[in-house]
């Protein structure tokens, strides 16, 4: 079992990992549980973003997948006779079979948790980045309902010429974590800041007690280019580029931090912005409120179909969708 961490393209590239272990391991996985208790506090299941039928099926000639435990096994871990555990970041694959392996033939079930990272990128064998890639580019379908709403947000644009996706990361959650405060003021500084830390009892803890504790000098990050541009920032590369000024620019994100004035700049520099909440009538969205994971898929939809797309951060959402997009 596998229980995954973080927004939808952070999950998905723990999904991918988890199949080729599952199959190099040569164990039955169970649908991954997703993420609920993040930032994003978003109740999704599995079947609620990805075609689950789908998944499964597609991969059948690779590993062995189940929708649920079966019974005598529920039963056990019900009397919890199972071992949780997160595994080791980073790890190869031998980290797996030499130390998770034993363990599942032991404890008949374990369960992987915060399984965001853990599998290293290089050096693996073929087979195993080719299942990694078959995952992604083909067995993570999205249900119907986010295809067909992401077919129609794409046609809308299309009819109107071309269009470039901007995935802007300059958000609450991405600046909290980060530690990138730069082009804040003072207030938004000390807000940014109380959410990453929490002090109770003249101690300081995380707000978020999932996220990892490392001392960050947000001007040294910013210098090194590890902070994702501000609206302001983005507007002069993009003319920098020589994007044309009247080109529709999609903006794929969550709420921008600092709202309306944050984004006046961008605004001023390329007057032509649109969101999946001004090209859709609000009935079109009611099923998706509150449900940032599928918000997130339909961004992800359209980004695919972009004639250009550009991240303002190189985090999960820029490297998956490059990767789909080749």
């Amino acid at each position: 079992m596998v229980s995954c961490n973080g927004g939808l393209n952070q999950m998905r590239a723990a999904i991918c990992d988890m199949v080729a272990i599952a199959r190099y391991l040569n164990v039955t996985l169970i649908v991954p549980e997703l993420d609920k208790t993040s930032f994003w506090n978003d109740p999704s299941e599995f079947k609620d973003i990805f075609d689950v039928d789908h998944f499964i099926t597609s991969l059948r000639d690779e590993v062995r997948i189940l929708k649920e435990l079966p019974p005598r096994v529920q039963h056990r871990v019900d009397q919890g006779m199972f071992l949780s555990m997160q595994p080791i970041s980073w790890s190869d694959i031998s980290y797996y079979a030499h130390q998770i392996l034993p363990l599942v033939q032991k404890h008949k079930v374990v369960q992987l948790n915060k399984t965001d990272a853990r599998l290293a990128n290089n050096n693996l064998p073929p087979e195993i980045q080719k299942l990694r890639c078959r995952v992604n580019f083909n067995a993570l379908k999205f249900t119907s309902q986010i295809e067909e709403l992401g077919r129609r947000v794409v046609k809308i644009l299309r009819e109107k010429g071309p269009f470039l996706v901007l995935h802007l990361r300059y958000e609450m959650d991405m600046l909290a974590f980060s530690g990138c405060t730069h082009g804040c003021n003072s207030d938004e500084e000390e807000e940014l800041t109380r959410m990453r830390y929490a002090s109770k009892s003249g101690i300081i803890r995380y707000a978020y007690p999932w996220w990892k504790e490392k001392v960050i000098n947000s001007e040294m990050k910013r210098k090194e280019g590890l902070c994702p541009l501000t609206p302001e920032e983005t507007a002069l590369v993009l003319r920098a580029l020589g994007i044309d000024r009247n080109v529709q620019i999609y903006i794929a994100a969550g709420e921008i931090y600092g709202g309306e004035r944050r984004m006046a700049p961008l605004a001023e520099a390329f007057p032509n912005l649109v969101r999946k909440e001004t090209l859709l009538v609000r009935s079109d969205l009611k099923f998706f409120q509150n449900h940032s994971s599928q918000m997130a898929a339909l961004d992800y939809l359209v980004s695919l179909e972009s004639d250009i797309f550009v991240p303002t951060y190189d985090g999960n959402m820029a490297k998956v969708v490059e990767g789909h997009r080749r």
